[in-house]
């Protein structure tokens, strides 16, 4: 609610400027792995060094890009933090859940929607409906499966309601059950009963299921679950910075000398949540890792990834799995943007990529 134009400006840049705050506080806070401090060495070049023992102590100087926005460049650029990270589970879905709240509110202020909290076949959803559905567009729906490494909420508002504003169709965000209380195949079961319940409503080809990080690789398996269970297959699929394999992630998390979430500088870890969700499931199981399983007659599907992104190698080798089945797979990469970038709502690369998916979806679904 507006007071006054200038009362309105004054609200608007004060949020904005606390949200870019919790944005990287919480972003941090996911990170693996604690921020190292080489940064402050004022490293100016490159070098390379044997010791008296043959160990090779190796410099390099990762610029800030010029080939990206201001806007992330100065991300990119800002000081590490070396506050401390949340050790319990409740702490960082406390602080995950801030900032979803926070980013949320902003994403509606630039993407205006209604939002409800609802239920559907015994799952919580959230329902973010445009502020007008043109009549040719009511038959469409999307289903999100949201981010947050399966136990949190990183995503359900930011990753739905710029789609759902900009293709002006509904989006049902799935709240999944999380792990660790609930590993797999908990999430997959929650989505593929939401899928059949929307199934009564919408035809198989007006669906889209999508998702971000943990998302997107649930997005893969439920795409492999549905066709597992002879029912049919949605119009669309967007996975987005995910991969499909939890035998063997990738080159890009093993060997990143760049902290693939955040963008900075930071030695390699294996994200704890994936023992988390996997527990005791053979990591080959083709619906937890649909690189091993039968593509074929998957639906058209776009994946997005970015050049500092730890999933990157993830995400490049299930699109390739996806063209080997003969699927329509097309695979954007943005310069230089750390995981989930698109996350951030103010960043000009976060515009571009949820116009990429908008777009993406209006042509699917309007076949």
């Amino acid at each position: 609610m507006r007071r006054s134009p200038l009362a309105g400006r004054r609200s608007n840049r004060s949020t904005r400027s606390y949200l870019r705050a919790i944005f990287y506080i919480v972003l941090s806070a996911c990170t693996a792995t604690c921020w190292s401090q080489q940064a402050a060495a004022g490293v100016q070049s490159d070098s390379s060094v044997i010791d008296s023992q043959g160990t090779a102590h190796i410099t390099r100087v990762i610029p800030v890009p010029t080939t990206v926005s201001p806007e992330a460049q100065r991300m990119l650029a800002r000081p590490q933090s070396d506050a401390a990270k949340p050790e319990t589970l409740e702490a960082r879905r406390a602080g995950t859940d801030t900032w979803q709240a926070g980013a949320g509110k902003l994403s509606e202020t630039m993407y205006p929607v209604h939002v409800a909290s609802d239920a559907i076949a015994g799952v919580a959803v959230r329902v973010i409906t445009p502020l007008e559905i043109p009549e040719d567009r009511r038959d469409r729906v999307l289903i999100n499966l949201h981010g947050g490494g399966f136990n949190s909420d990183s995503g359900s508002l930011t990753e739905t309601v710029p789609i759902a504003n900009l293709t002006q169709t509904k989006v049902i965000a799935v709240l999944y059950r999380l792990a660790p209380e609930h590993p797999f195949p908990a999430a997959v079961d929650d989505a593929v009963a939401v899928y059949r319940e929307v199934l009564k409503t919408y035809k198989p080809q007006k669906i889209a299921i999508y998702g971000t990080s943990a998302g997107a690789i649930l997005t893969g398996e439920v795409a492999v679950k549905i066709k597992q269970l002879g029912l049919p297959l949605p119009g669309a699929l967007g996975i987005f910075s995910g991969f499909g394999d939890f035998d063997h992630v990738g080159d890009s998390q093993a060997m990143y000398a760049l902290n693939g979430l955040s963008g900075h500088l930071d030695p390699p870890a294996a994200p704890p949540m994936d023992k988390e969700y996997v527990r005791e499931t053979n990591p080959r199981d083709p619906v937890l890792s649909p690189l091993y399983a039968d593509l074929h007659g998957m639906p058209s599907t776009l994946f997005i990834t970015s050049g500092r992104d730890i999933l990157l190698s993830g995400t490049t080798i299930l699109h390739r799995a996806f063209l080997r089945d003969g699927v329509d797979a097309r695979l954007v990469v943005f310069e230089a943007l750390p995981h989930a970038f698109w996350n951030n709502p103010e960043l000009p690369e976060s515009k571009e990529a949820d116009g990429i998916m908008a777009k993406f979806f209006d042509r699917e679904l309007g076949k």
